[in-house]
């Protein structure tokens, strides 16, 4: 059981740590909001990737086979969303940012459905877990069906773990920006996010 649960955390550590664009869009609204707000951003592709974890654990087969007959449209419809959420990024207004005893404009829900969403358009995630499963060892034929539940929700802490620690020291710069840093962050990762996207679109298109 022990066994299971860290490799279980390390296999969420595996998944999360990577700076793809939710590792961008975490810092941003950090950054921009504070650090609930950017916990709630990584508490979304979080659930995403549990979900995915789940589909690769007892549905493989079929989302595998689903997956290798639709890889051009699912990985170009994917890359389309990632540059067009970049785009709206990059020309996000940080003055619009809330600030100390201001009204809220952004909600936790929000911050977590667009990142559970972004996450979600990317189904050929599967494929790193099935190689993360293949490499820990994670899951065998003879796994009660405790453990493996055990094992997913371990995958799962070990994911929140990462999107705490990050938030918590990217929260201790926020008040050292001003509005012109915050700006230039946001168009960091906004081109960082369309530079991922571009890269799935032409590997989809060219591959």
């Amino acid at each position: 059981m022990l066994e299971i649960i860290i490799k279980g955390v390390m296999i969420g550590l595996c998944i999360s740590v990577p700076l793809g664009p939710i590792g961008m869009l975490c810092i941003q609204r950090t950054l921009n909001r504070g650090q609930k707000y950017g916990f709630a951003t990584g508490f979304g592709a979080s659930t995403s990737d549990l979900i995915y974890t789940i589909i690769t654990l007892f549905f493989l087969s079929f989302v595998l086979d689903f997956i290798e007959d639709h890889r051009f449209i699912i990985q170009l419809l994917g890359s389309i969303v990632v540059v067009v959420f970049g785009y709206y990024i990059f020309n996000s207004n940080p003055a619009t940012q809330p600030k100390p005893n201001e009204p809220l404009k952004h909600s936790l829900l929000g911050d977590y459905v667009t990142s559970f969403g972004l996450t979600l358009s990317n189904p050929l995630v599967l494929f790193v877990l099935i190689a993360l499963f293949a490499r820990f060892e994670f899951i065998g034929n003879n796994t009660t069906l405790f453990v493996t539940i055990c094992g997913i929700l371990s995958i799962l802490g070990g994911a929140l773990i990462w999107w705490t620690t990050l938030t918590f020291f990217v929260s201790h710069f926020r008040n050292k920006l001003n509005m012109r840093g915050l700006k230039i962050i946001n168009q960091i990762t906004g081109v960082v996010i369309i530079l991922i996207g571009f890269v799935g679109l032409f590997f989809g298109l060219f591959e």
